[in-house]
């Protein structure tokens, strides 16, 4: 079993090809919109209303529990990130400092957190698109903007957003960002018109009773999850992103800096507008009517007599939605990109041509991936098993933070974690409190998915690494 302990240097990066090595061509303005890109997109605009089916008006207690698990979590990052400065986010870190094997399993999870939250999203951005079409007099058969499990045959209109991004992606990261800052502006704006609107329209009897359904994640007698960390469990998909960031580490021009802003400031940011916007829904608007909706805010400024408003907010989720496909892919795409690298995959993945500029191979094979995720799974069941494979990743790296200080102090740290001994722990204990209160079929789905990876891992994985060839 040496192979499941086996590890890479901490600095493995420099024994890298340089063939096999991104160009750095990012900076901390790139960073913090890649990071606001990611976080800001479906969660607010459709996950909105399944939270508050949940808890209520208390959702907005559910988006704040998942900021202070998140800012745990990213001040553990934004240590570790500075540390490696290379791709493959969680993945790179638990390989250096746990074992191959375990690094296998936070690749592996990994998938679950980019890659099926880019078809989460491709789903949410559906709906917005067929809302959109609608009330201009536009409808599409039902076969094709429904998967079989809401009827129809395949969700046309998620997979073809995602073949544009993925398109844009295989340009290179540089021109991705670039257009993501773009991305970002549009949906901050958008979601400013949103909270500028309904903060006048305000009912207190719309937040009472606040908490209906209590704070514990429990089934109430109707079969349904309920419950303040029941909404917490699933609106903490809304703050994939930051992560995100760290997986850019060997693109970016000054790790120290720069990582260390776009982590933690995209975070922070997110946070702030995220709860002002759920306030905003749950005051403007009983719950109980928007919760159902697939496109709740614009729902809300539609009930609020705003039409023109509500176009505007569809609009700008269908422009601007797919800026988190893009982070989630890209994040995806260099993770991938590492694990081929190592040998974990095949490495033909990891080619990059002369420029250096995209994994095009790697990013193909993601694209096609999340397509099919996206045309046919249901948004619900993706995003859960999304938040399971993150909540998996978290724990890795406050796991990797705390290893470190003890068995490397004096390492130098362009960041360190403040109150790393209450940080890094209570971000386990938060994390292994979210996953408790997932759904049990949403486990049972993450225990089947790491048993078909560790198949993978023990048929191929462990021979074909490139560790194999060095003990």
């Amino acid at each position: 079993m040496t192979f499941w302990t086996r590890r890479k240097a901490l600095d493995a990066l420099a024994h890298v090809d340089q063939s096999r090595q991104l160009r750095k061509t990012l900076s901390w303005p790139h960073l913090v919109a890649l990071g606001i890109g990611g976080i800001i997109g479906t969660g607010i605009y459709t996950l909105t209303g399944i939270g508050a089916e949940r808890a209520g008006p208390a959702v907005i207690l559910a988006f704040a529990a998942c900021g202070i698990l998140c800012a745990f979590a990213a001040l553990t990052y934004a240590e570790m990130a500075t540390m490696m400065p290379a791709a493959g986010s969680a993945y790179t870190y638990t390989y250096s400092v746990l074992g191959e094997g375990l690094a296998w399993i936070i690749g592996w999870s990994l998938v679950l957190e980019y890659a099926v939250t880019c078809s989460a999203v491709a789903v949410g951005w559906s709906g917005y698109m067929v809302g959109l079409l609608e009330s201009m007099g536009i409808h599409l058969p039902k076969d094709l903007i429904a998967g079989p499990y809401a009827g129809g045959i395949v969700n046309l209109p998620a997979i073809v957003i995602t073949a544009l991004v993925t398109a844009l992606l295989a340009k290179g990261a540089k021109e991705s960002a670039t257009v993501n800052i773009a991305l970002v502006a549009i949906k901050i704006i958008a979601l400013a018109v949103f909270v500028g609107l309904t903060v006048f329209s305000l009912v207190p009897e719309n937040f009472t009773p606040f908490m209906p359904y209590g704070f514990v994640s429990h089934m109430d007698d109707a079969g349904h999850v309920r419950g303040v960390m029941a909404a917490a469990a699933i609106v903490f998909f809304a703050f994939f992103g930051f992560d995100a960031v760290s997986t850019s580490a060997e693109e970016v021009k000054n790790p120290g800096r720069d990582l260390t802003i776009g982590i933690l400031g995209s975070m922070v940011i997110s946070t702030i507008i995220y709860m002002i916007v759920a306030a905003c829904a749950v005051g403007a608007w009983p719950f109980a009517e928007f919760a159902a909706s697939g496109e709740p805010l614009a729902f809300i400024l539609r009930s609020l007599n705003h039409p023109g408003a509500a176009w505007a907010i569809g609009a700008a989720a269908i422009v601007a939605l797919p800026s988190v496909i893009l982070v989630m892919m890209f994040g995806q795409t260099r993770v991938f990109f590492v694990m081929s690298r190592d040998g974990l995959l095949p490495r033909g993945l990891s080619d990059l041509g002369p420029d250096r500029r995209s994994p095009v191979k790697v990013t193909l094979l993601v694209g096609l991936f999340v397509a099919l995720f996206g045309g046919f799974l249901p948004l619900a069941t993706i995003a859960e098993l999304s938040n399971a494979g993150t909540l998996a990743a978290f724990i890795s790296v406050s796991v990797c933070v705390m290893v470190l200080r003890v068995t490397k102090p004096d390492m130098p740290r362009l960041f360190r974690c403040p109150a790393v001994w209450v940080v890094a722990p209570l971000a386990v204990i938060g994390c292994l409190y979210f996953l408790y209160s997932l759904p049990g079929t949403t486990l049972r789905n993450f225990a089947i998915w790491h048993v078909i990876g560790l198949v993978i891992y023990l048929g191929y994985s462990r021979r074909a690494s490139l560790l194999n060839k060095t003990v």
